[in-house]
């Protein structure tokens, strides 16, 4: 990193590898966990974090001590970002530079496309994070490289018809010897070489490439070199044309745009402030920043291919180049994942590629891949995303086109190193779902029973599926009012069959993701439905495993990224609380009686119901000021992972806070406790919530 001309040694692997991955993300936050699985390549030791932390402490102190004024790394939760402020960074400014050059060369504003390029090449001063460890890092490394080439074959490009052909052959001698199988690159050394009179070098340059291409393909050159061969040879007039623009990779073969998107979804509502967001992908272009993908993540039924494809069709104009679509299968039981290798074949056939050039290595269709959309402008939708490997080979090298995924998974790394603008998508709001039930069934009749309208579509949770499900049903049926369907949806021991006849099975919908997680994870969630509580906080997913609350609360977080629980506040020591939607209840509950034992159920119960009479009562005397500072130890009730002492001074520091919050909880687990028969649990939890004065005298 450089300020004011000035090197500056950062010292140690460590730092230089966090300092790579911010400098990669500048004005995003990189969150601590990428940091971590980076600099350890996954095996991280029990002190990771707070390596982290030092190592950060030792960046701002470096800075401060050249002379940063302003603060350079920020923390932002759940991590650090590189603030831009009156920063430079070279590598946002070699992408702006070249997305300039390539609207100049587009305006046939030849000169000023080579200055451009020119600027931007300058840039580089050797090798691209050279001496920086970490598989994100190395990633972006091939990137940029990438990047640099396609820029510098901007540049060439540009030189050729400016007729400056002498001057660019010890460059391209160079990038040809350095990258033998960049078809682009040895076009415009034949090209050059013949201009200046060097014919043979010409032809010598060819042969060399034919035998390296069948050596390391098993292919020909493509029949853009061969047709250059055959052309200098006979020495067409052509070639001496001072406008002659260099071809790109694929050969120059009729192609067309291709145009693969499903259809538009019907009856689409609401989602103004999703597509607001897309939308920076298409205007990012045009102010010369570069935001090239969009990651659209979100649970089961919310609606993300439906949003991907409804905006896609609306910019479709954007991308004269054509639209791309596949499905990657991440989460149908039906189907294997999509296979990378297979969708690129796909995809390059697509964009004109002849099936005889298509490669048979996935490295080498992903690098012809990138060659190919070097100059076009294409969207590529990618719709259920299973992981970031799946796509890797599938993101453009070039700026130009644009990505839109998919995903219940969160896919971290296509935020950290590509820049991935993430929306998470939630429920629709009430408004929105009744109007969408509304563009099946008909306003009138929406109108005529709107009370019954709104209860409907809470009792489906407001999913456009579920409510794309009951309004599909309510269409097939004219004569059955709306509010004899949210009569049959009430009885929750038969809503999810509600949902799930038919083709659209919301059940199956929810099990894709249920299927994907750890045993350990699974098992909270089938217990955690187990519960009648609205919400709870992590002590309570402890008391359901006999386990502690750390390791509890990983694997509600593991639920919340899986989308099949949620984050609904926190309570007022600053601990998060956890929820159901009433749906995703329903499915644990069911799978808790189908895959757990009535006795283990029955103990995990137990110990979360005498966990929140533990803690109630150690409030009430906190509250109270009877037996300040006593040891009252949760392990009674739960041997294998007994909550201490500090924590439990820690949950009723604020003895009415924590009724404040446990208060609906509190009442649900009364009325449970008793329906299964944990009658004195019932009682004395009943003593403590409604008359605390009697239960301190009891203690």
């Amino acid at each position: 990193m450089t300020k004011e001309n000035q090197r500056i040694a950062i010292g140690g692997a460590r730092q230089r590898t966090i300092l790579a991955l911010l400098l990669l993300n500048p004005g995003r936050i990189v969150s601590v966990d990428t940091l971590v699985e980076t600099v350890w390549n996954g095996r991280p030791p029990a002190t990771a974090r707070t390596q982290v932390a030092i190592c950060i402490a030792a960046l701002r102190k470096r800075f401060k001590a050249e002379g940063c004024d302003n603060e350079v790394i920020v923390t932002a939760h759940p991590g650090y970002l590189l603030a831009l402020e009156n920063h430079y960074v070279d590598s946002v400014e070699f992408e702006r530079l070249t997305l300039r050059a390539q609207e100049a060369a587009k305006d046939q504003r030849t000169s000023d496309a080579a200055a451009l390029h020119e600027e931007a090449l300058a840039l580089w001063r050797g090798p691209a994070l050279a001496g920086v460890a970490g598989t994100l890092v190395e990633d972006e490394m091939e990137r940029l490289e990438e990047l640099r080439l396609a820029g510098y074959d901007g540049y060439v490009a540009a030189q050729l018809e400016l007729g400056h052909h002498g001057d660019l052959i010890p460059g391209l001698v160079s990038v040809v010897r350095d990258h033998p199988l960049r078809e682009r690159s040895r076009y415009a050394l034949m090209l050059a070489q013949y201009r200046v009179g060097r014919r043979a070098e010409a032809m010598e340059t060819f042969r060399e490439g034919r035998a390296q291409f069948i050596e390391g393909l098993g292919l020909e050159p493509g029949p853009a070199l061969r047709e250059l061969h055959d052309a200098i040879l006979r020495d067409d007039p052509s070639l001496m044309a001072s406008a002659v623009v260099v071809p790109k990779k694929p050969p120059e073969t009729p192609r067309t745009a291709p145009l693969e998107l499903p259809a538009d979804i019907p009856a689409f509502v609401g989602r103004d402030t999703p597509l607001a967001s897309l939308n920076t992908l298409v205007d990012g272009h045009t102010e010369g920043r570069r935001l090239t993908m969009g990651l659209i993540t979100g649970g089961a039924g919310v609606g993300k291919t439906g949003l991907a494809v409804h905006w896609a069709h609306q910019v479709a104009d954007e991308f004269p180049g054509g639209l791309l679509f596949a499905d990657m299968w991440g989460y149908d039981e039906t189907h294997e994942p999509a296979d990378p290798a297979v969708v690129l074949g796909w995809f390059l056939r697509s964009l004109g590629v002849p099936e005889a050039e298509i490669p048979a290595e996935t490295h080498e269709r992903a690098a012809l891949y990138r060659s190919v959309l070097a100059d076009r402008r294409v969207l590529i939708v990618l719709d259920n995303v299973r992981s970031f490997d799946q796509v890797r080979a599938l993101i453009p090298g070039s700026s130009r086109s644009c990505v839109l995924l998919t995903s219940r998974s969160l896919l971290e790394q296509l935020v950290v190193r590509h820049g991935a603008v993430s929306i998470h998508l939630d429920v629709l709001r009430r408004r929105e779902a009744t109007d969408l039930l509304a563009r099946f069934i008909g306003e009138e009749r929406v109108d005529a029973a709107r009370a019954d309208a709104e209860r409907l579509v809470e009792l489906c949770d407001r999913l456009p599926l579920t409510v794309r499900i009951a309004a599909a049903r309510l269409a097939a049926k004219p004569q059955w009012p709306i509010g004899y369907l949210a009569s049959r949806l009430d009885n929750e021991q038969l809503r999810l069959d509600e949902l799930s006849s038919g083709e659209s099975q919301v059940r199956s919908s929810f099990a894709l993701s249920y299927h994907a997680l750890p045993h350990d994870v699974a098992l909270l969630y089938r217990r955690l439905g187990l519960l009648d509580a609205p919400d709870f906080a992590g002590w309570v997913g402890a008391a359901l495993l006999a386990t502690d609350t750390h390791k509890a609360e990983g694997l509600m977080e593991s639920l919340v990224d899986a989308h099949l629980l949620q984050t609904v506040g926190f309570d007022s020591t600053g601990q998060p609380r956890y929820g159901f939607r009433n749906l995703l209840r329903l499915h644990a509950r069911e799978l808790a009686k189908e895959e757990g034992s009535a006795l283990e159920q029955r103990e995990a119960l137990h110990r979360a119901f005498r966990g929140w009479l533990s803690v109630a009562e150690q409030a009430r005397r906190r509250e109270f000021g009877s037996g300040h500072g006593e040891q009252m130890l949760f392990g009674a009730s739960m041997p294998t992972g007994p909550m201490g002492t500090a924590e439990l001074d820690t949950l009723t520091a604020s003895p009415s806070g924590w009724f404040e919050a446990e208060r609906l909880a509190l009442i649900s687990v009364i009325d449970q406790a008793a329906r299964c028969g944990m009658d004195d649990l019932s009682r004395e939890l009943t003593e403590l919530v409604v008359r605390p004065a009697v239960a301190c005298q009891r203690s």
